[in-house]
């Protein structure tokens, strides 16, 4: 796609992918690129070899924060209180753990 601009790029393509996935989830248009090269790295410069995530120029910003936050280990998501037993949980729960009653 042109005009888009990259945001992320790692030699390990499970992480570029776990990127493009968080960004996806935020509902953020990702383009991989590079995704197959690395057999092609001692033939072509390393940083030309590396999977890379790349978005939009009006997304950057919103998918480098997102980025940061993944790789420091913050999530988007708030903890919550379930409203049926008041048990604290992490955001990534969409149901309590205990009661099994859903986020309002």
């Amino acid at each position: 796609m042109i005009g888009y601009v990259r945001v992320f790029a790692h030699s390990n393509a499970l992480l570029v992918s776990h990127v493009r996935n968080l960004l996806a989830a935020a509902n953020i248009p990702v383009e991989l690129r590079n995704m197959v090269l690395g057999g092609g790295a001692g033939e072509l410069p390393l940083g030309e070899c590396e999977p890379e995530v790349w978005v939009a120029p009006h997304n950057r910003e919103r998918a480098d924060a997102i980025i940061r936050d993944a790789l420091a280990g913050r999530s988007e998501a708030p903890e919550w209180i379930c409203p049926s037993c008041g048990e604290w949980l992490e955001g990534v729960f969409e149901a309590c753990w205990q009661c099994s009653d859903k986020e309002e």
